[in-house]
């Protein structure tokens, strides 16, 4: 019985994924919910690739970006709650231009980088992403790639060994240490990152944006934040606005 069922279901995904340009929002999302936990990413990219990139080429377009994106990179804010999307001209190669921003809805935590496991913080510094993960119990997920280098070294040197990980930019609007951006914007974000190559995307977390002036925030018992937040303003600097903030 257990075997039909399974068989049927598969049916019932397949026929879905080849037709999904007929598929209403709502008919994807429960196609979504019978793949959850073996879905692959291109099986979201047939159900909400095309909504996504229609979305996306919106703002792509109006920025005058390359796509398929090159050269991206999503900037965070903690105090502002917010998340930009820059990629690179569409006419001046190795130009980056801002595309658009996204409300953050969920971050835990205070201002400063993240230590150790289970302290909720959202991390802080430059990082990448690592993966995809269209199977997150948060609708979809981008994995990034905490700890990198610079907060491995502070560890060391404090005799820290459980720095935590499993930090993701997700859905939904709760975070426990990590970004959560709302499903319709995880799945433009997702859409974004297939398209792009994940492992082409900078992620720049900072507590503010220094960009405006803001001093680099005191964070008791962390010695070396100055430091960290230098190398955060530094990789800010190149990402300057000329236009007015979009939706």
């Amino acid at each position: 019985m257990k075997r039909r069922t399974a068989l049927i279901a598969g049916v019932v995904v397949l026929c879905a994924l080849a037709g999904s340009v007929l598929l209403s929002p709502s008919r994807r999302n429960e196609v979504l919910l019978k793949l959850k936990g073996k879905q692959t990413t291109q099986d979201v990219l047939v159900l909400l690739g095309d909504t996504g990139r229609e979305r996306l080429f919106v703002h792509f377009e109006a920025a005058g970006a390359a796509w398929p994106p090159r050269n991206t990179a999503f900037l965070a804010f903690k105090e502002e709650r917010q998340l930009e999307v820059w990629a690179e001209s569409a006419e001046r190669e190795g130009e980056r231009v801002f595309v658009r921003e996204y409300p953050i809805l969920g971050a835990s935590g205070t201002p400063g980088p993240k230590l150790r496991e289970g302290d909720l913080q959202v991390p802080e510094g430059v990082y990448g992403l690592c993966g995809l993960n269209p199977n997150s119990a948060f609708h979809l997920s981008l994995k990034v790639d905490y700890p990198n280098g610079f907060d491995r070294r502070q560890a060391a040197a404090e005799g820290r060994t459980e720095q935590g990980g499993d930090i993701f930019i997700h859905g939904g609007s709760a975070s426990v240490g990590c970004l959560a951006m709302g499903d319709e914007a995880i799945e433009e974000l997702f859409v974004l990152a297939a398209e792009a190559g994940p492992e082409t995307i900078a992620v720049i977390i900072a507590p503010c944006d220094f960009r405006l002036g803001r001093p680099f925030p005191d964070v008791p018992g962390v010695p070396w934040a100055r430091e960290l937040y230098s190398g955060i303003a530094d990789a800010l600097d190149p990402f300057r606005r000329t236009g007015p903030a979009g939706p």
